[in-house]
């Protein structure tokens, strides 16, 4: 339960940090210029008016502005508000993440982009539509259209408490605003906006992350001393190899468990598909996914030392505790606001960025579920022919009514502490069906339709058990949270605040099943779509039909039946490929270096 300074008794003497003149006119022009993009592109040049234009930037995008985007749309205002607060709150171990996304860039390059980008499918789940059927494509693109739903008031929640701290708005009243200003600028502008926002955006979190990293440095007395503060709290054992999977944060949870995050994230997302059709060649779409691994990971570690700075500046002050922030998450606009309020224009860039982060997410999120549910649903009961004016047409009024319907969600989302465990939670619901689906297809040849189908809705049920449950048991107080030690020693407090702790008699803890780390839902739910699939592709091998190699990863085409791979060479486009170009013309020849 959140807290309050009223309702706690405390001597509140430290003024409302807010924003001054400068930081309203910094933030003020980073929305102008993002809106500015989005109408020139809507109402300029081509003006949008074709899908192809509209869903792809006509095929034509440049390497720099796509990787930005790229970073924008996975980085996300929770990596930015998110992960401090949780260093801030359980210690350092997100560093050990840096692995996770090395190792799924890899896997994006070398497992499955080749396959999409072969193919030149419009959406992933198109794939799946050729290596099994339409059943599977129908499956899949359910669970991307709810998971994205869902998710989106997380991300929309996000900048509003940042911004709420800095400006003492209520959050009521700017999850509107953000929603409304973000699908304004995304129907109108299609991807071309979305990339070159996210490029300003991008921008806007690294300078804005570099400065508040080097002032907080600076106000602590340097890296030595905060590693000293940090240390003593407990802040800096990263070096947890515990097996168990119900410690939350471990070597392993990061190793395993946000590895395979990142993997959806990044290599089955439609987000990232999209952006990489967008560029002429695979071999830009590989250099961009290097830029992307890197710059990544010097975020992450941004994010992770900020953490550790934000403990150093407040061991003996808790702002949550003595009623500073009323929301756990606020500590990072709080600190920003404490820390470089006396440079003016700091804080209106940091938040900025922390708010074009946010709404890179949702922008990109609105832009692929518009793609999703037009190609993998409604084109389906379209009978006649519709021209590519109406088509962008029909895209935008999605965008717009998913946006309304994000919105409305967003209010539940403040039920729930820490976003950045929140968020992943939900994620996990669906992850790690996705990715099981699709490595089925692209790894394992002997996976079959039959497969597919009973692992994903396995893997679905489990998930969803586990997630849900977990969920209820947080939300009732039942499952012990273990956070770091925090101190209020130093605050000025005038009546004893509140212990969050509970005591804890072992009897109504939960099983722990509901007690499983929330990093390793996708490892868990994946494994459990693998093991059923390829056991019921097994008893069902008979009825599968020949299989064309350019549906499986070029790692993995060894495990083809001899000979199979000299004749699907030969006819590389088959009946499979004739479903989706009907599902979509944009199926066309494949790529080329």
């Amino acid at each position: 339960m959140d807290l309050n300074a009223s309702t706690v008794g405390i001597n509140t003497s430290i003024s409302q940090i807010t924003f001054s003149w400068l930081d309203y006119l910094v933030f003020a022009t980073m929305l102008s210029i993002s809106g500015f993009i989005g109408i020139f592109f809507g109402c300029f040049g081509t003006k949008q008016n074709s899908s192809d234009e509209y869903l792809l930037g006509g095929r034509s995008l440049h390497i720099l502005p796509v990787s930005m985007s790229i970073i924008a749309s996975n980085i996300s205002g929770m990596a930015v508000l998110g992960v401090p607060a949780d260093v801030y709150k359980y210690g350092s171990a997100y560093i050990w993440s840096t692995i996770a996304v090395i190792i799924a860039s890899f896997t994006c390059i070398y497992v499955y982009m080749p396959v999409f980008l072969q193919l030149e499918v419009l959406t992933t789940y198109q794939y799946l539509h050729i290596r099994f059927d339409k059943s599977i494509k129908l499956l899949a693109s359910f669970l991307y259209i709810f998971q994205v739903i869902i998710y989106n008031p997380v991300v929309i929640f996000i900048p509003c408490v940042a911004l709420s701290q800095a400006t003492g708005y209520s959050i009521n009243v700017l999850a509107p605003a953000t929603t409304l200003f973000c699908v304004f600028y995304t129907s109108i502008g299609g991807l071309k906006t979305v990339v070159w926002t996210d490029t300003l955006q991008t921008i806007s979190i690294l300078l804005g992350s570099i400065v508040v990293l080097v002032m907080g440095l600076y106000q602590s007395g340097g890296v030595n001393n905060i590693l000293q503060i940090a240390k003593e709290g407990e802040r800096l054992d990263i070096f947890n190899f515990d097996l168990n999977p119900t410690v939350r944060d471990t070597f392993w949870t990061f190793v395993l468990g946000s590895t395979t995050m990142w993997m959806v994230d990044v290599s089955i997302n439609q987000g990232t598909l999209q952006r990489l059709s967008a560029v002429p060649t695979f071999y830009k779409a590989k250099v961009i996914m290097f830029i992307f691994c890197i710059i990544t990971v010097i975020l992450k570690i941004f994010s992770t030392v900020i953490g550790i700075a934000i403990y150093a500046r407040y061991a003996d002050c808790d702002p949550f505790q003595s009623g500073k922030i009323v929301h756990s998450d606020q500590v990072v606009p709080y600190y920003i606001m404490d820390v470089g309020g006396s440079i003016l224009g700091l804080p209106g860039l940091f938040i900025a960025g922390i708010f074009a982060a946010a709404l890179s997410t949702l922008s990109t999120n609105l832009l692929n579920l518009a793609t999703t549910i037009y190609a993998d649903f409604l084109s389906g009961f379209i009978l006649k022919p519709v021209s590519e004016k109406k088509v962008s047409y029909i895209l935008k009024v999605i965008v717009i009514v998913v946006g309304i319907i994000d919105c409305c969600l967003v209010f539940l989302v403040g039920k729930f502490g820490g976003l950045l465990q929140f968020g992943l939670s939900l994620l996990g619901i669906t992850y790690g069906t996705l990715l099981g689906i699709f490595t089925l297809g692209m790894v394992f040849p002997i996976a079959n339709k039959h497969g597919a189908l009973y692992g994903g809705i396995a893997g679905l049920i489990f998930n969803s058990c586990m997630v849900f449950g977990s969920l209820w048991y947080k939300y009732k107080g039942v499952i012990p949270d273990y956070p770091k030690p925090i101190s209020t020693r130093g605050c000025n407090i005038t009546v004893p605040l509140p212990s969050e702790t509970h005591k804890w008699d072992g009897t109504d803890i939960p099983s722990a099943f509901f007690r499983i780390s929330f990093w390793y839902y996708p490892l868990y739910g994946s494994l459990v779509v693998l093991i059923v699939g390829i056991l019921v592709s097994f008893l069902t091998r008979k009825h599968n039909p020949k299989l064309r190699s350019e549906l499986i990863s070029p790692m993995f085409q060894f495990l083809l039946p001899k000979g199979q791979l000299e004749r699907s060479s030969t006819s590389c486009r088959g009946i499979e490929n004739n479903i989706a170009l009907k599902d979509n013309s944009h199926v066309k020849e494949g790529r080329s270096e």
